[in-house]
């Protein structure tokens, strides 16, 4: 995308700062298509059929500054078109950004709003980030950018002389735009099936103003050529992993999360690393069940191997710590139950083409113990300035229907997208 609108207002009463000192705004048109490449008894044929157009605007003051950015969006698919929800990001309109940076002292930044947040290390594997996702878009085929939901949050960064440090405090609970049947179908461990449109998920909100609240922590700083970080979070799994019992609804338990990383030069690449420890705040019981504490890592490194040709590799670890608590669980089903320790590798490529007007990308996820995959191939054309022509898909293979990524084996999906931005 690029700017085409910069109109700056010239202050006819200098002393008052209300007048805007500049304003930039841009946007993009977005027509995007996709189908399904194996037939799915629970979810409709077509994965996509959209048009979107995105208006994103940017507002500076003496004092600091305003995002906007919003789409509005036709959805062929959607089941009630006039309904909005910011939170699920249903409707004709989602509010992506709205939020006012100031700078109160010389040292720090705050931040007030809806806000997209992001931190960590991985590649499309997240550990320490533990703000909201869009996995429907994901795992649908829009762009990429859209894997990131908003947050309603207050984000305050602090620069003190030993360190950076990042605070974000959201009042209530933003959890994950979960994979709840109604677009993707799902493994669903109650029917022992996969599962869709006919089993859709209604999880129990946590909408509690200041009660059901979160917030996360970042403290980071160079050491040598490295950039280390220190992570904590306090709130809730951010997907409804918690079942009340015997057949109640799916809900958000309580946790919190500790972890670190670090990243930097290794000899013509970058190499990082990453872990946090899932504390799950609550405990099974006949009543309801939640998930056992879990350890993750991630380690990865990147380099271009080739002219305009990059790689990138990761490995990735979920250790539940207490597995014997959960696989004596009378609610699992020793046949489909999770291993105690799951490991996936994933490669990235990325070769540009025609001055980098062509773009031909392949993200690729492999868990040799759940012995399943997930390709992303994407391709893009930028046929000017202002047009672009793409394509991607979202191909999964697995020989179970329980594990993460065989359960969406009926959703794998190709799709073609056009582009004009301004």
């Amino acid at each position: 995308m690029k700017k085409i609108q910069q109109i700056t207002f010239i202050a006819l009463i200098v002393s008052s700062p209300a007048f805007a000192l500049d304003t930039e705004l841009h946007g993009f048109v977005d027509g995007r298509a996709g189908v399904r490449t194996r037939n799915d008894p629970y979810e409709d044929d077509r994965s996509l059929t959209e048009l979107r157009a995105q208006l994103d605007s940017k507002t500076y003051f003496d004092w600091g500054e305003i995002s906007a950015r919003g789409d509005f969006v036709y959805d062929d698919l959607a089941t009630d078109r006039g309904k909005v929800d910011l939170e699920n990001g249903d409707g004709f309109f989602d509010l992506r950004e709205l939020n006012v940076l100031f700078t109160p002292v010389d040292w720090s930044d705050i931040k007030v709003g809806r806000q997209i947040l992001t931190w960590g290390t991985g590649d499309l594997l997240f550990i320490n980030d533990l703000f909201p996702k869009d996995w429907n878009s994901f795992l649908l085929g829009r762009d990429e950018e859209y894997l990131k939901a908003p947050s309603d949050a207050v984000f305050a960064s602090f620069f003190p002389s030993f360190a950076s440090i990042d605070v974000a405090y959201t009042p209530r609970m933003d959890a994950d735009r979960y994979i709840d049947g109604r677009r993707v179908s799902y493994w669903n461990p109650g029917l022992q099936r996969i599962a869709g449109q006919d089993a859709v998920i209604d999880a129990q909100r946590r909408d509690d103003w200041f009660k059901d609240d979160e917030i996360a922590m970042r403290i980071y700083r160079p050491i040598l050529s490295y950039e280390a970080a220190l992570y904590a979070y306090h709130g809730y799994w951010k997907s409804p992993m918690g079942m009340m019992m015997p057949a109640g609804p799916a809900y958000f338990p309580r946790m919190n999360a500790y972890g670190a990383s670090i990243k930097g030069d290794l000899g013509n690449g970058l190499v990082n690393f990453e872990g946090g420890y899932y504390d799950s705040r609550e405990n099974s019981s006949p009543t309801h069940v939640v998930p056992e504490d879990e350890f993750r890592f991630l380690a990865g490194y990147e380099r271009e191997i080739a002219k305009d040709l990059t790689m990138g590799v990761q490995y990735y670890l979920e250790w539940m710590m207490d597995y014997d608590s959960y696989y004596n669980s009378p609610f699992v089903v020793k046949d489909t139950a999770r291993d105690e320790f799951r490991h996936v590798l994933t490669l990235r490529l990325t070769q540009m083409l025609m001055n980098q007007n062509l773009i031909l990308s392949l993200f690729t996820f492999y868990s040799p113990s759940d012995n399943d995959a997930y390709f992303r191939p994407a391709i893009s054309y930028k046929l000017t300035d202002d047009w672009t022509l793409s394509a991607n898909g979202n191909i999964f293979v697995g020989e179970n229907d329980h594990t993460f990524f065989g359960q969406f084996k009926y959703n794998s999906n190709l799709n073609l997208a056009v582009r004009y931005s301004f």
